[in-house]
């Protein structure tokens, strides 16, 4: 039975589980919990996110490089996930449990805070995904890992969106995180218990800091594949931001109801996954991701039609279609992406590839921040007490319109995809040794 469950989807999907419980009520909840609760000035929260994401943009490439270079009994992954484990709980559930402080001191100790729990998120996201596609060889079994996994998120996702408030309505914030990151130290034992990592991997000498960058950064399918993957990942910021407006102001329901309407988009993933994962079998990776942002462009604009919560419901789950393509898709390609890195340089580097594609990624919440703006200000949306002349024609077009538009540029730039030859199999390009230093 262990043997069989031994780099298992399953098994690695549970690591999934794991980290997006505490994510998921870390992101959904952490600015509430201090400027409504605590009482910080939201011009101070401010200050202390803009800290926090300028170290996680600078610590992430760096802790991917030294992951590479890491060379243990255990592999090169496990050693950085089983050390940080019990600290990135220990920084969860402190992130929730300030002493009680007042103004400046307070918004010290949420800024510590918060590079402490980033910091041991990032070596844990880094190092988790770059088991990806070092356990998992070939389209069909790396479809059926990210199908597996991606369900595992939507799971995740529910619970720390939906269980999280009814544990700190009823026990308290700092009682959540205890039993949140309780759940993360199990679940995450238990998926490092049944990863094994490849010897093959880490037998290779690691490349020098500068070329594994230099490398890296003179991928033009890898900068290809992470530009169309920022404007994917800036529709799923503004659609998980932007729903309780839209329930408000369009579709005119209840703040009761919204939970309904989120619900639509998430549970529909779960069973969805499992289409995509045929996609990425039957035509490949590569037409299965284009073909997913074409349906993910065209299942948003349902959302400018519907006017009532049972229509906002249906056009929830079309949603979820689209969203389950990107979800499943991209991991797969970036896979085949490192692969013909390692055919190239001789050097198995998912570390790098992983944190450098993170950064960009995440570059997306600015293009997410200013659509918000510029959307605002050309309708008059000001704030709940000031939503100006139209608000529902503001949060229509944020949700179909604006959405729809980031998707078709994504699912254009998809097109100029093309896989970068490999030397010694056909290519005109320079061999491996021609990429390295003397």
């Amino acid at each position: 039975m262990i043997q069989r469950l031994r780099n298992s989807p399953w098994s690695y999907a549970l690591g999934m589980l794991a980290l997006m419980i505490p994510g998921q009520a870390f992101s959904s909840f952490y600015t509430y919990f201090y400027v409504e609760k605590l009482g910080l000035a939201v011009g101070l929260v401010t200050l202390g996110r803009t800290i926090y994401m300028i170290w996680d943009a600078i610590n992430d490439p760096i802790f991917g490089y030294f992951s590479d270079r890491t060379r243990t009994r255990i592999g090169r992954r496990k050693p950085w996930l089983i050390a940080t484990l019990p600290l990135f709980a220990l920084f969860f559930v402190l992130i929730f449990s300030p002493p009680p402080l007042k103004g400046q001191a307070l918004f010290f100790w949420f800024t510590l805070a918060l590079i402490l729990y980033e910091t041991t998120a990032s070596i844990q996201w880094v190092n988790y995904g770059s088991l990806f596609p070092e356990i998992f060889r070939g389209d069909q079994q790396r479809a059926k890992a990210s199908a597996i996994q991606q369900g595992f998120q939507i799971v995740a996702l529910l619970i720390g969106t939906a269980v999280a408030p009814l544990l700190f309505a009823a026990l308290g914030f700092a009682k959540m995180a205890l039993i949140f990151a309780a759940a993360y130290g199990i679940l995450m034992s238990l998926c490092l218990s049944l990863i094994q990592e490849d010897p093959q991997a880490r037998a290779t000498s690691p490349l020098g800091f500068m070329d594994a960058f230099r490398i890296t950064l003179s991928n033009a399918e890898f900068w290809v594949f992470n530009i169309a993957n920022s404007f994917g990942q800036t529709v799923n910021g503004l659609l998980s931001s932007i729903i309780p407006f839209y329930a408000k102001y369009a579709l005119k329901i209840p703040e009761s109801q919204v939970s309904a309407l989120l619900a639509s988009i998430f549970v529909s993933v779960i069973p969805l996954v499992a289409f995509w994962a045929w996609m990425i079998r039957r035509f490949g990776a590569k037409m299965a991701w284009r073909v997913a942002f074409a349906v993910y462009g065209l299942s948003v604009l349902p959302l400018a039609l519907a006017s009532n919560l049972w229509q906002g419901i249906i056009a929830g789950i079309l949603v979820g279609f689209g969203l389950s393509g990107f979800l499943v898709t991209p991991g797969v390609l970036n896979a085949q992406i490192i692969d013909r890195d390692f055919l190239r340089t001789g050097r198995r580097r998912e570390g790098v590839y992983s944190a450098v594609g993170g950064f960009i990624t995440r570059a997306s919440a600015l293009i997410s921040a200013a659509a918000f703006w510029v959307v605002g200000l050309t309708f008059g949306y000001v704030s709940g007490d000031n939503p100006g002349p139209n608000p529902e024609g503001a949060f229509r077009f944020l949700t179909s319109g604006v959405t729809f538009g980031l998707l078709v540029i994504a699912f254009l730039v998809s097109l100029i995809f093309r896989e970068r030859p490999v030397p010694g199999l056909g290519s005109s390009e320079p061999s491996p040794t021609a990429l390295l230093p003397d």
